[in-house]
Formats: C-alpha cells, sequence, structure tokens
C-alpha cells in the first residue's frame, strides 16, 4: 500500500484557547469545508473533541457521488493537538493531525495527513490523476477561510 503525506501550516493571529474553542468543535469542519463538498454532520454528541468521540457525516468528494465517512478521535490534548482517524469511508488510510503551538504572535497550527487509497496500483493512479489535487484544493480553500475567520481581523 502506497502512503501518501500532506502537510500545512498556518499562523493564527489569536490565542491558543481561542483557537483550540475553534478547532475542537466537530460542528466547525462545516465552515472550513468547500460547499461544493456537501459536508454534512449526520451524527457527534455536541461536545468538544476528546479520545473516542465519533463523528459522522456524509460528503461528495469526487464526481458529486455521495458518501458515508466515520472518524475518531484517538487521542486529544486540550490546547496542544488531536488526531482523527477514518474508521468507514473512501480511503484505505485517513491519518490526520492537528498541532497548535502558543507564539509570540499568535497560534502556529500544523496539520499532517497520511492517506492511502484503496484498489493498489489503480488507487495510486486516481491519486495522481485526481485525488492528491482534490485534498490541496480543499486545504488551499481550508486555509483561505482560517484566514478569513482569524487573520483578517482589525
Amino acid at each position: 500500500m502506497k502512503i501518501y503525506k500532506i502537510e500545512t501550516v498556518q499562523h493564527l493571529n489569536t490565542t491558543i484557547e481561542e483557537c483550540w474553542n475553534f478547532f475542537s468543535s466537530p460542528r466547525n469542519l462545516e465552515t472550513i469545508t468547500p460547499d461544493t463538498m456537501g459536508f454534512e454532520i449526520q451524527d457527534y454528541d455536541n461536545k468538544q473533541m476528546y479520545p473516542g468521540q465519533v463523528i459522522t457525516y456524509t460528503l461528495k468528494p469526487l464526481l458529486g457521488i455521495k458518501i458515508s465517512w466515520m472518524t475518531i478521535i484517538t487521542t486529544s490534548k486540550t490546547n496542544e493537538y488531536f488526531v482523527d482517524e477514518q474508521r468507514f469511508g473512501p480511503y484505505a488510510l485517513w491519518h490526520h493531525k492537528h498541532f497548535f503551538e502558543a507564539t509570540d504572535t499568535g497560534v502556529k497550527m500544523t496539520d499532517v495527513v497520511h492517506y492511502a487509497l484503496p484498489l493498489g496500483f489503480l488507487g495510486r493512479i486516481m491519486n495522481t490523476l485526481m485525488v492528491r489535487e482534490k485534498i490541496k484544493t480543499i486545504f488551499a480553500y481550508r486555509y483561505n477561510k482560517i484566514e478569513e475567520l482569524f487573520n483578517s481581523k482589525k
């Protein structure tokens, strides 16, 4: 199985507490996901993120085909990091780490995603043709939305 990695870093003009409060709420996933993805949370317990939390949602990542996805928060440390992993969904592997570090000017936020596609050779072709660029597009949208939310304040 071929494993791919995407990493992004963003600096936020906010406090670590405000940053954590936003990103540890599963409800805010809708805010930072492109509307074209058709992202809809189906179920979660309306609590701040914690290890063992289950989040289910539907989305349309490619070609408008609706899929179901189940994420588990595997680990979390308030104001520092959390990890979500796909349990059911389109990937053979989806492991997403979120790190938050207070700095002199705000917060350094780092996202690291490791993912793999099913179907062996066919999955590698799909990654080259469309999946990697789609993920990059989603993360670019998130970057811009987060800039708008945290870094355009007067």
